[in-house]
């Protein structure tokens, strides 16, 4: 059985061997545990797909919803919602009905990779979201003039142009070590954090750059976000503009915090190891993908007025 975990494979210098697969710890060993969570995450799966989905055929169906920055900005947050959780959530389906939780290493990069530019895209698509509750707010008057259709394709590309860069320093860090085993990683998916700790070399200098990388973009665009907030408040000087100012932007701190909170946790400090980091995961990886479409939905008429129209055309 120690031969199977390892599955190292001399590749002819000497003595020197080299991992071709890692073992991902997963979320349960019991075969009852792992039945009951690949029914629970199936289930989130198909919420995640049903939500998100739902609400980018309703932008795309809707003109009035589609000629608005604030809704195209939606649809494209959904989107990157349901590649963000396709990167982890169907190999964790595949694991759960399999004795061993294999994954090549070429498998990992790729996981790995993808997993860092849709989620720094993300970050980087919500802090034009938070921009464009700005200006919506406090320079009504010249929204459509600020935010024009060209603008917002301008920033979404962007987002996905820095979630490019940024993936690309982690994943050229990563895969420049040498990693001799053991090869089980202790997650349900290839992350950096997890991933550099089976290196066998000193890796103190490439934890710091990879901290500094992550942790630097998720705290800073979350004091962005915070700062962009807190100026819509001191701007409006009435109690009932703060109320429909903090109606308006709610949905969008809910999913701010839903988002980063794990993500700066994880992120933005030594790559230490605590026993909630799993659950940490979980959160960021699969329950924010799923919420943030209720989350739109429930706390906003015209969307749901929208879904209505459109549910009704099918």
């Amino acid at each position: 059985s120690k031969r199977f975990f390892f599955n190292l494979s001399v590749m002819g210098q000497g003595n020197q061997t080299v991992v071709k697969e890692f073992v991902l710890a997963g979320l349960s060993q019991t075969p009852v545990g792992q039945a009951a969570l690949f029914v629970l995450f199936l289930s989130f799966y198909v919420l995640t797909w049903v939500g998100n989905a739902l609400i980018m055929v309703t932008v795309a169906s809707e003109a009035r919803l589609h000629s608005s920055p604030m809704y195209f900005l939606l649809g494209n947050l959904s989107f990157l919602d349901l590649c963000y959780s396709s990167v982890t959530t169907p190999k964790l389906l595949v694991d759960f009905l399999a004795e061993n939780k294999l994954i090549s290493y070429g498998q990992c990069v790729v996981q790995l990779f993808f997993l860092h530019v849709i989620g720094a895209a993300e970050m980087f698509l919500l802090t034009v979201m938070a921009y464009d509750r700005y200006v919506a707010i406090c320079r009504p008057l010249h929204y459509t003039t600020i935010m024009n259709r060209g603008i917002c394709c301008v920033l979404v590309i962007a987002s996905w142009m820095g979630g490019f860069v940024h993936s690309l320093v982690q994943t050229i860090l990563t895969v420049r070590l040498p990693f001799c085993g053991p090869n089980q990683v202790d997650n349900f998916f290839c992350d950096v954090p997890p991933v550099i700790k089976l290196a066998c070399t000193d890796t103190f200098v490439i934890e710091l750059l990879m901290v500094s990388n992550s942790g630097l973009i998720s705290t800073s665009c979350f004091v962005v976000l915070i700062s962009s907030y807190a100026a819509i408040l001191v701007k409006i000087r009435t109690k009932e503009g703060r109320s429909k100012a903090l109606s308006t932007c709610g949905s969008h701190l809910m999913v701010v915090t839903l988002f980063f909170g794990p993500c700066i946790f994880i992120y933005a400090r030594p790559f230490s190891t605590f026993s909630v980091d799993k659950l940490v995961s979980v959160s960021y990886n699969v329950i924010t993908p799923m919420l943030n479409p209720l989350i739109y939905t429930l706390r906003n008429k015209e969307v749901k007025s929208a879904m209505r129209k459109v549910w009704t055309q099918y």
